[in-house]
């Protein structure tokens, strides 16, 4: 999905607009290309789009590096604090770009700490003048830690596979929304990485009701190809018939990603996941969030406080991108997320197990257990 080739000089992202029709790669060599495909959506998934910032951030400096090799603390931090920024604010909701590019700018600042060998704060160091940093050095370490970032998301797609796994019966139906397997993180997947892990490791019968995903239709161009691909059963429905076949009987389990996870267990995720959490509690399904910890926001307290990002109304107007399917000029909401309430939500399945409310304290013990490993 995502990797970062030509000696740390160029992301490659396999362009998730083009499938299933095209298997297209492009290739991109500076901030603003990255910035641009997060946001038209060459890339998304969460933890897809914290790799691809974290390999655009340290791709930036690999360049500044050619024509700087050797500056002061103050000048590097000007550049890549507006590197930061333009990563940071190309898709607002999904926190793992945040969580990336926290991550790569913490090796900076104790890289600058160490050669500097002093004890100021983070600000202090940012803005000092008193002695160069060797910036190709220094450029080789980002770029090993942007790699790890995206190794440790295949492990740990691989782990909650295995914790997720447990809960669904050996013959089961299970209702998925959006995408979020391989194509959405590095490998693997988060929710479907469960249903991979549960059909081949686990050998149980698996069969999956793939939601199409409106308005740009992720389940049915996306998962649908994975699944196809990997020949695990499957049956492609409109979003509007997941209420009906839980009232029949004929899924045993929901499985869904997240975008952001607050505090006490608040999820916002792809728009339609809340009706489907709704229809899930009316008819006791389980509703089961598959997320890693650098998923989870702690700091913020619920859903209420979780921007909602908001796109272009052709989305809806003009799914194909060609004919319009609505009247013209009208007028459109086309928002990307919703927040789904913890009450609804069964079970969320980390890297660390499976938390079981009260959130907020599993969420805040499992975060920690994450922090102290990448330390």
């Amino acid at each position: 999905t995502v990797d970062l080739i030509e000696d740390g000089r160029c992301v490659e992202l396999l362009d998730q607009r083009v499938l299933p029709s095209e298997v297209k790669y492009i290739q991109l060599r500076s901030t603003q290309q990255v910035c641009d495909a997060i946001r038209t959506m060459v890339v998304r998934g969460a933890p897809a789009i914290g790799a691809t910032a974290a390999y655009g951030y340290s791709m930036a400096l690999k360049y500044y590096s050619d024509d700087n090799p050797c500056v002061t603390s103050k000048q590097l931090f000007d550049f890549m604090n507006s590197v930061y920024d333009q990563l940071y604010y190309s898709r607002p909701t999904a926190v793992n770009l945040a969580w990336a590019l926290r991550r790569q700018k913490q090796v900076v600042i104790e890289y600058v700490r160490l050669k500097l060998n002093v004890d100021e704060s983070d600000d202090e160091i940012q803005g000092n003048t008193l002695r160069e940093i060797d910036v190709v050095a220094l450029s080789q370490i980002l770029e090993h830690d942007a790699k790890e970032i995206a190794q440790d998301d295949i492990k740990i797609n691989q782990t909650m596979g295995r914790f997720g796994s447990e809960l669904l019966p050996k013959v089961c139906n299970v209702l998925h929304h959006c995408n979020t397997g391989a194509l959405a993180t590095v490998d693997h997947g988060t929710a479907l990485g469960v249903i991979r892990t549960a059909v081949f490791e686990q050998k149980k019968n698996v069969h999956v009701w793939v939601d199409e995903t409106r308005p740009r239709l992720q389940g049915a161009r996306l998962t649908a190809w994975e699944l196809q691909a990997d020949g695990i059963d499957m049956t492609l429905i409109c979003d509007s018939m997941a209420a009906s076949l839980m009232r029949a009987g004929k899924v045993d389990a929901v499985l869904v990603g997240a975008d952001r996870i607050s505090a006490n267990g608040d999820t916002a995720n792809k728009i339609g996941t809340y009706h489907l959490a709704c229809a899930a509690k009316v008819h006791s399904v389980p509703f089961y969030v598959v997320a890693p910890c650098s998923t989870v926001d702690l700091s913020i307290e619920s859903g209420a406080q979780i921007p909602i990002e908001e796109r272009d109304p052709s989305e809806v107007t003009n799914p194909s991108g060609e004919s319009s399917i609505a009247p013209s000029g009208i007028q459109v909401y086309n928002p990307a997320f919703d927040v789904t309430p913890a009450d609804f939500i069964s079970a969320i399945i980390t890297e660390h197990g499976v938390l079981r409310p009260p959130y907020e304290p599993a969420l805040r013990s499992a975060v920690a257990q994450s922090k102290s490993k990448t330390r």
